[in-house]
């Protein structure tokens, strides 16, 4: 039911709703009592409030889509790889949500200009009470997320709950941090308040699209609750002398199990509204007629790649309404034939990891360090695709074993020499483009500046409708961001459940949701026949790497890693490793495949948090900052 799904499509797709949803200043409105005097330019205000929720998922201005392991990129001056290469800093931080700056949105602005509308709200007479009582709602949750986004990078921050009058002295004006809890208890308190009034799903799809619903913002206390009992902020040692200027800790240090339990009940209830909103797991063969027409193999592919790509998509639980996701899809994008010389509108540039690549399963859906009927220590020796993996890489194509007889979200993911690439103007079974990544070859390096560093593509991320053109401009077909969608909190309710829990049936059971969909079998049955590990489903600790490895693999690409890995305390192990591809410059493929190194990257301890600009310290002595700056 298309009133039940994807809340944030229409005003980005619309251009005349779009202009209005973002049109965030007040026409000719010198004071605030003129933009609450009338409905129409309180409602301006209200879309004022709307317009700082981050870019998520663009390739520039959110540092979690090149922040993590997944992606490299040729744009070495690109700010999320200057900090990947650990070039943060005090004086102008990299991606400043505090202040504002370096592709930051000022979100402590967004919560002035929230605590405004909330303030005044009350004075617009031609406005029933249902939908006062709903902008109220929607501009809470608002005001929470935007504490939560500051909480997730800064650690502990200090909470704006009302703004303060004009006439306060300076050293009044002056706020301090609080504590994890502190922050934590705040924004749940405002969410729990604007769920009361929210609605279940929008109805008036021509005019309100894009607005909040109740299950985003019951999704959105999840996330907040799961990162509440994770181990960066639940009982961090590493902390413990995180003090705020009275001394006084700005991090517990006694680590609190029953924050699990709260963060998967939470979860669960969002699972549970999202559910009877009409979300589910998008299956391509549910949602195409053409599905039929194509092989197991391709609609699995296709399962996966429009679970994020596809208008209308029953998964998504909130598009972020700030984001069309086009120059992403450019980047993303491989040429696929030699009519290229001179293409500027692939830029091929988004570049998934060797170590990316090394996440997937093999086919039987376990690590490929742990099959033991897959040859691992063989894996970078030649062969040839033979019919058998026709759906997958080209018939008769010379690439490595470490690309066969792997998992369906490997092909549907990921773009490599040989691969087949659905879609873009071709849809069938018969009749596919396919990479050619070797120098000299129309996939690699041919175009200065325009080609994958490591010998991969992230074509997850490209929507199968656009249209590829050797000769003309290629085609975009925009989508909104995928901010929340049911599988993630699939694997966040399994995470949680197992913190608290244990292994067990409700676990196991929303991972393998998950897992059916990717056309794998179930953890307990993959592990038993297929791992030289074949009990570990069954420890907490085994389950919970079976989990982290299935949230790398099914939210690849999608901006998700960057802050799992911070959270679950990983990123100093995980991110200080050599990024590594093929070796691109060959023309054959025994010089190909051989491992280059394109960086050697290093995460330290000080990164988990985002440093305050020192301005701002100097202008507020009542702020600390953060651990390691």
């Amino acid at each position: 039911m298309r009133n039940k799904i994807l809340i944030a499509v229409a005003l980005l797709f619309s251009l005349g709703s779009c202009k209005d949803y973002l049109d965030v200043v007040p026409d000719n409105v010198p004071t605030i009592e003129n933009a609450f005097s009338l409905r129409n330019t309180a409602e301006k205000y209200l879309f004022t409030c709307y317009s700082y929720i981050p870019r998520n998922g663009d390739y520039i201005e959110d540092p979690a889509m090149r922040g993590a392991d997944e992606l490299w990129t040729l744009h070495t001056d690109h700010l999320s790889i200057l900090m990947a290469k650990g070039f943060q800093n005090v004086v102008d931080p990299y991606f400043n949500f505090w202040s504002g700056r370096k592709t930051g949105k000022p979100l402590y602005q967004g919560i002035r200009d929230c605590n405004v509308f909330l303030e005044n709200i009350d004075k617009v007479v031609a406005l029933d009470d249902e939908e006062r009582a709903r902008w109220k709602a929607e501009v809470l949750f608002l005001k929470a997320y935007y504490h939560f986004y500051l909480l997730r990078m800064y650690g502990p921050i200090p909470l704006i709950e009302e703004n303060l009058p004009i006439s306060v002295g300076v050293e009044e004006a002056k706020v301090e941090r609080k504590s994890i809890d502190e922050c934590v208890n705040y924004i749940v308190k405002l969410l729990d308040e604007a769920i009361i009034s929210l609605p279940v799903n929008i109805q008036a799809e021509a005019t309100e699209l894009g607005r909040i619903t109740k299950p985003i913002a019951m999704s959105i206390k999840g996330q907040v609750l799961i990162m509440a009992a994770s181990p960066l902020f639940n009982g961090n040692p590493d902390y413990k002398n995180f003090k705020d200027n009275k001394g006084v800790a700005l991090f517990g240090d006694t680590y609190d199990p029953e924050k699990w339990k709260v963060a998967a009940d939470a979860i669960k209830e969002a699972i549970d509204v999202a559910h009877q909103n009409g979300n589910k797991l998008y299956y391509y063969s549910e949602n195409d007629p053409a599905s039929v027409l194509l092989s197991a193999e391709t609609n699995l592919k296709l399962n996966i790649r429009n679970s994020i790509t596809a208008k209308w998509n029953p998964e998504i639980i909130w598009g972020n309404p700030n984001i069309r996701v086009t120059e992403n899809q450019k980047q993303a994008q491989a040429r696929l034939d030699g009519n290229v010389i001179g293409l500027s509108t692939t830029g091929s540039t988004l570049s998934p990891t060797l170590r990316m690549a090394e996440m997937f399963y093999t086919k039987n859906g376990v690590p490929i360090n742990e099959d033991n009927t897959w040859d691992y220590q063989g894996r970078f020796a030649l062969k040839k695709a033979t019919t058998n993996e026709k759906y997958y890489i080209k018939e008769g194509y010379e690439t490595v074993k470490f690309h066969f007889d792997r998992e369906p979200r490997f092909y549907a993911d990921l773009g490599f020499d040989g691969s087949i690439w659905y879609g873009q103007g071709k849809k069938t079974d018969t009749d596919n483009w396919y990479i050619q990544a070797k120098t000299g070859q129309y996939s690699g390096p041919i175009q200065t500046g325009q080609y994958s560093t490591t010998g991969y593509w992230a074509k997850k991320i490209v929507n199968i409708e656009n249209v590829y053109s050797g000769t003309s401009s290629y085609t975009i077909v925009p989508y909104p961001f995928a901010e929340i969608r049911l599988a993630d909190l699939y694997l966040l309710y399994a995470e949680a459940y197992n913190e608290y829990y244990g292994p067990g049936d409700e676990a196991y059971h929303y991972i393998n949701l998950v897992r059916k969909r990717a056309g794998l079998e179930t953890v307990q049955d993959s592990w038993t026949a297929y791992s030289n590990s074949p009990t570990k489903f069954t420890t907490k600790s085994g389950l919970r790497e079976i989990i982290h490895q299935e949230r790398a693999i099914e939210l690849a690409f999608e901006a998700k890693r960057f802050w799992d890995l911070r959270r679950w305390k990983k990123a100093v192990s995980a991110l200080t490793y050599p990024v590594q591809g093929w070796n691109i410059r060959q023309e054959t493929a025994a010089d190909f495949y051989k491992v280059s190194t394109i960086y050697n990257r290093t995460y330290n301890f000080k990164d988990y948090l985002w440093p305050i600009m020192e301005l701002d310290l100097i202008s507020n002595n009542k702020l600390v900052q953060n651990p390691g700056w």
